[in-house]
Parts: structure tokens; sequence; C-alpha cells
């Protein structure tokens, strides 16, 4: 069965991303298609990029970057939960892409965004950044308002079409996901 990571994009304390995260997993879990994790980058206390080689030669020197590569190695494809700050993603979950490379590559993400703007740019960024890691990226997309979809600006409470928007999001993944396993397992890998 194929496992999909849904990754919380923020550390940041009093984040929304963790609630959202929660919301696509208990959905996820539904499904009868894939098992669903969820990975938060807060658990992974990720220091700013410290490995001295480059992510592409997978010569990890510290523990933290080997459990990080570990739980994604394990994964056939993701779902990244973003915050946008300055028309970007997270500083955090920038830095927990570039510590790998070899276990990012042809699989399969989508993306959930939030902010004043549903994190429209912060997913475009991401995409950007998934191509360099021959991540394929589907189109449909979560986009989240601060102001639809949190109460008072703090409490997370999805509009009904949230859901529906998530399930698409999750059936493409899948979808890429099963098709780009047999292109790793093409390649050599177990």
């Amino acid at each position: 069965m194929l496992k999909i990571a849904i990754i919380v994009g923020s550390t940041r304390p009093g984040r929304k991303g963790e609630a959202i995260a929660k919301w696509a997993h208990e959905i996820a879990r539904k499904r009868e298609d894939g098992e669903f994790a969820l990975l938060d980058l807060a658990a992974f206390e990720l220091p700013l990029l410290d490995e001295p080689m480059p992510a592409a030669t997978a010569s990890y020197s510290h523990p933290h970057t080997r459990t990080w590569s570990a739980a994604i190695a394990s994964c056939d494809g993701f779902v990244f939960v973003t915050p946008e700050y300055n028309h970007g993603t997270s500083g955090a979950l920038k830095n927990a892409i570039d510590f790998l490379y070899n276990e990012w590559t042809d699989k399969a993400a989508g993306f959930i965004g939030y902010g004043y703007t549903m994190g429209a740019r912060a997913i475009e960024n991401l995409r950007l950044v998934m191509a360099s890691l021959q991540v394929a990226t589907v189109r449909p997309h979560v986009g989240l308002s601060l102001v639809t979809d949190f109460e008072g600006g703090t409490a997370f409470k999805p509009t009904e079409t949230q859901e529906k928007n998530l399930n698409n999001v999750l059936d493409h993944v899948i979808a890429w996901s099963s098709a780009l396993k047999v292109l790793r397992k093409q390649q050599g890998e177990s």
C-alpha cells in the first residue's frame, strides 16, 4: 500500500498548520487507497542546515538528518501543509526539504496552503522547489483563508467545500505516487 506523508510545514509557536494537518490526516485515514502518516517538522528538531556534504551524496553525519531521511524515504508521496510568509513557504519547511535529495525524487506531492491569500504564493514557491528535486506536483490544491476558514482568524473551522478539495488533492497524489513507484522500482528501489 502506498504511504503518503502529511507534513506540517511550520514550527512557529502558535502555528495554525498543526490543526490543519490533523484535519487532513483524519480525512485521509478514512480512505482505503493509502496509508497516511502525519509528520510534524517540530518533532524532528532540525537545526539550520548543518550537514557538511551536499544532500545529493546522502552522506549524513548527524542523527537528526538520518532520522528525517528515514521518515521521508519510507514515503511514496507527500502533502505539504504550508503557511505563506512573505510570499513564500516557511523557512523551517524549506530548510527541512534542503536536508535531503534522493529521498524526495520520483515521488508526488500535493499542497495545502493557508494565509490571507490562501497560501497561493507559498504553494507556487514549493512547486518550484519540488521540480528541482524531481517531485511531480499535482495541480489541485487546498487553499485555506485566514478570513473564511478560521473563526476570528484563529480557530480552524474549514468551509464545507474544503474536504472535497482535500480529497481531490489526495486522489491525484495517490495516482501519481502509484505511477512513480513503478518508475522507482525500474530504477532499482526496493
